[in-house]
């Protein structure tokens, strides 16, 4: 179930609670002060239980939401298994790609790891945006040009990499991962089964 908790704008600049939202805004397109405090000030604080399901397979999705505190997964369900193709730290964003750039149902589920602070924009409120300021709108297809190529990405190595590489970038890359996920979850993201990933990490030490 979700709690929301007061509106965030007034929270902006005198606290570092927003700080994971703030240095994603600014990764994905240069913004000034003026559209920054536009775009938190559309933004809802929500507090989220682990093991939600925040994004659902065949709904169109309202919202996206950037996670200033937690940590989530998406999956999709196969035949008798599910397979996780991402995880999202703080600063990332979740949300349907299909609902966002087509308005249509999305084909992923999207599942809390653990107890969430996330902070959410309607997409209707987005999109008004998008319709009356071409900075938002460069701000918009930025965004979705940059998860296009993590998309690629995710799509390449899994096709061209071997897990054993594909574990050891993860662990470069994203340590907290590690650190933080269950084996069953990351031997899903590598396709491969949680016996082969201890004998990858026994490999590794």
């Amino acid at each position: 179930m979700l709690k929301n908790v007061s509106p965030v704008f007034y929270l902006y600049k005198n606290t570092i609670i927003l700080q994971h939202i703030l240095e994603k805004l600014k990764r994905i397109y240069p913004l000034d002060e003026q559209h920054t405090a536009q775009l938190l000030g559309l933004m809802r604080r929500i507090e989220a239980p682990k093991h939600l399901v925040i994004i659902q397979a065949d709904r169109v999705e309202k919202s996206i939401y950037f996670i200033e505190k937690g940590m989530a997964r998406a999956y999709c369900d196969g035949p008798g298994q599910q397979m996780t193709f991402w995880f999202g730290l703080e600063g990332d964003l979740i949300f349907s790609y299909n609902s966002y750039i087509n308005g249509r149902a999305g084909y992923e589920n999207i599942a809390l790891l653990e107890a969430c602070v996330l902070y959410e924009i309607r997409m209707d409120d987005l999109q008004e945006l998008f319709d009356t300021d071409v900075v938002f709108a460069n701000w918009g297809r930025k965004l979705a040009e940059l998860e296009l190529i993590k998309t690629e990405e995710r799509l390449i190595s899994r096709l061209f990499k071997s897990a054993s590489v594909r574990y050891q970038e993860l662990l470069s890359s994203e340590p907290r991962l590690i650190q933080r996920i269950q084996l069953g979850y990351i031997a899903s993201y590598l396709g491969v089964t949680q016996v082969t990933l201890s004998r990858i990490r026994a490999e590794i030490r």
